[in-house]
């Protein structure tokens, strides 16, 4: 399978990301500019995280605008995959291919630590092979990761099964304490109603090269792509 991963001026993550599904994962990458009109033939876009535009106006808010969007949400929307990480899940809500929003973390202040995810969804690739009896460690680098959506929105996410991760403590118990931003309901990540776009705040390529002395990001990619049958 060929992977794209998506860069806008203000990304930062995006060679991060390409190393771990090139070098540790051993599947195809190109880069894809903000301002290209074609996927390359790719079957998975992926948008990483930094700040796109400078994060001006409202993190994502300009990004939706790149002329790649318009390639992306035809993509997704036909049925292609698509994973957002940081950034790029607020680029995803922006334009609609996910739901909610992401605000400013209740702290006002920029959040860069590891925290622990607890896997919710039975039925979305990225979680399905996870144990949600477990918390899984996972760094996260944002001001705007505070997730909300309307109690509409809220009840078919639940009803849908579309809830990826909460922030849990590392006994992977799910409550106040752990909710690092303000997030409705420890929300750290969420996927559309068709299981094909994903999206979630924390930096699972961050945590997936034995180098780095943690792997737990490198799960959520396998199950990601064991469950959709990529092979290298």
């Amino acid at each position: 399978m060929k992977f794209g991963v998506v860069v806008f001026p203000g990304s930062n993550c995006d060679q991060d990301m390409i190393y771990v599904i090139e070098s540790v994962l051993g599947h195809q990458v190109v880069e894809l500019w903000h301002k290209d009109t074609d996927l390359k033939g790719v079957d998975f876009v992926v948008l990483p995280g930094g700040f796109s535009y400078g994060d001006y106006l409202r993190s994502g808010a300009i990004a939706q605008f790149s002329p790649i969007m318009n390639e992306i949400i035809g993509f997704a929307n036909s049925g292609g995959f698509v994973l957002g990480v940081c950034n790029g899940f607020q680029v995803l809500c922006e334009s609609g291919l996910l739901p909610g929003t992401l605000q400013h973390n209740t702290s006002h202040s920029f959040i860069c630590k590891n925290v622990h995810l607890k896997p919710v969804s039975k039925t979305a690739a990225i979680t399905a092979s996870l144990d949600d009896s477990r918390a899984y460690m996972i760094p996260v680098a944002h001001g705007e990761g505070n997730y909300y959506a309307d109690e509409d929105t809220y009840q078919n996410l639940v009803t849908n099964d579309q809830i990826l991760f909460r922030y849990s403590n590392a006994q992977a118990e799910v409550s106040a304490d752990a909710n690092i931003n303000g997030s409705l309901d420890n929300i750290a990540g969420v996927c559309n109603a068709g299981k094909n776009v994903f999206g979630m705040m924390p930096h699972p390529e961050r945590a997936a090269d034995a180098n780095l002395g943690n792997q737990d990001g490198q799960l959520l990619f396998e199950s990601l792509f064991n469950n959709l049958g990529v092979e290298a």
